[in-house]
């Protein structure tokens, strides 16, 4: 093999276009971007311009047939995802897809099962996972040091958007188009690292409030409450109607408590496990003796260029993935649990029923107000679309 992977871009709007700056400005090595393709012929011509180099179709399967490339990097609408990661596999192709896996996890799933019977490495962009901060948080929970979690409590509002944003295009924050508002855009990464961290919730009871601060058809002020198996629990709280916001994680085990904020971790130890104390101390106010402790982190927050250099290490060496393709599903298992519980006004456990959770989701497509029905067009050939 090759001492680079031979990559081809579908969609090169704004993620798209980023990547390619990152492999411009030579921060992915082992990555040699041969193609792109777009049904936009503005950004073909852009792309002509400034990689003249690179090969353009404005069919996806023009590019998968064109031999040019050894793995496919999906950053297009979310509705598509899988089913272009799928028709990639299927021509033997490795595939790096952006988040979200997709919009509903029953149709993840047949890209997950797609993957697995394939021998081809299947990646996702959850760049956030590169962040020291929240490594090190999880090294730290999943290590059992300081015994088990008992409440995880995340503030992310820091996610300020216009209604000149969601303008911007017919296919934002809409039901056909994107396929939900704060939690399919905005928090994915976040929902991916609360599970990462964490570990999947049993139970979620939400309230996902439509438009509350936009003229939208989808939620942009979310509050999701979760509930794990062991009696811990969660709150997760989001919107993008909030300006000064806030980004702030904090996690609670028996002997300590993490906070992730400002891009610094930091974690109180308590001497003994709040169990005993709770349990053992014939005080009934015992003072919990502890110390507040700056956590050193260590290594790289490279993102995006990060996620592909080790997509390219896998493929190349069989160096560990950052974040499994079929990992994808478990976030969106999550936001999908969150919607449906608002919907229906009701705690839902996990798994979901991805069958009542599709027919709730087809009930608002057949209502959205989106210019083009992107769940119809995943349902034609692909290469009608891109």
């Amino acid at each position: 093999m090759s001492d680079k992977i031979r990559v081809g871009i579908v969609g090169i709007g704004n993620m798209g276009s980023s990547h390619l700056r990152n492999y411009k400005e030579g921060k992915m090595p082992e990555v040699e971007i041969t193609a792109v393709c777009d049904i936009k012929p503005d950004r073909l011509a852009w792309a002509e311009k400034e990689f003249p180099e690179i090969a353009r179709f404005e069919t996806y399967d023009e590019m998968l047939d064109s031999g040019l490339c050894d793995a496919i990097l999906i950053a297009v609408p979310h509705y598509d995802h899988p089913p272009m990661a799928i028709k990639a596999l299927e021509k033997d192709l490795h595939v790096m897809t952006e988040k979200p896996a997709g919009v509903y996890t029953k149709q993840v799933r047949e890209m997950n099962e797609v993957a697995a019977k394939s021998d081809k490495t299947f990646g996702i962009m959850y760049n956030q996972r590169t962040n020291p901060m929240y490594r090190k948080a999880r090294e730290i929970v999943k290590s059992g040091e300081y015994g088990q979690l008992k409440r995880v409590n995340w503030i992310i509002t820091d996610w300020f958007r216009t209604q000149a944003y969601y303008n911007s295009g017919g296919w934002r924050a809409t039901w056909s188009g994107e396929g939900g508002g704060v939690l399919l855009n905005q928090c994915p990464h976040n929902l991916d690292l609360w599970q990462w961290i964490c570990g999947m919730p049993n139970k979620i009871r939400a309230v996902c409030r439509v438009g509350q601060w936009h003229d939208i058809e989808v939620e942009d002020d979310v509050m999701i409450y979760a509930e794990y198996p062991n009696g811990a629990s969660g709150v997760f709280i989001t919107t993008t109607g909030d300006c000064p916001g806030t980004n702030r994680l904090e996690i609670t085990l028996d002997r300590a408590k993490l906070i992730c904020e400002d891009n610094k971790l930091r974690m109180y130890v308590l001497e003994n496990a709040t169990s005993d104390i709770i349990n053992n101390s014939e005080n009934g106010f015992e003072k919990v003796d502890g110390e507040w402790v700056d956590v050193e982190l260590e290594g790289e927050n490279n993102q995006h260029s990060g996620i592909m250099n080790a997509f390219a290490g896998h493929i190349l060496r069989g160096e560990e993935l950052i974040a499994k393709g079929e990992e994808g599903i478990n976030g969106l298992t999550i936001s999908n649990a969150a919607f449906l519980s608002s919907w229906l006004d009701k705690t839902i456990e996990l798994p979901i029923d991805e069958n009542l959770y599709y027919a709730e989701l087809e009930k608002r497509i057949k209502t959205s107000k989106a210019k083009t029905n992107v769940v119809e067009k995943t349902k034609e050939d692909m290469s009608s679309t891109y």
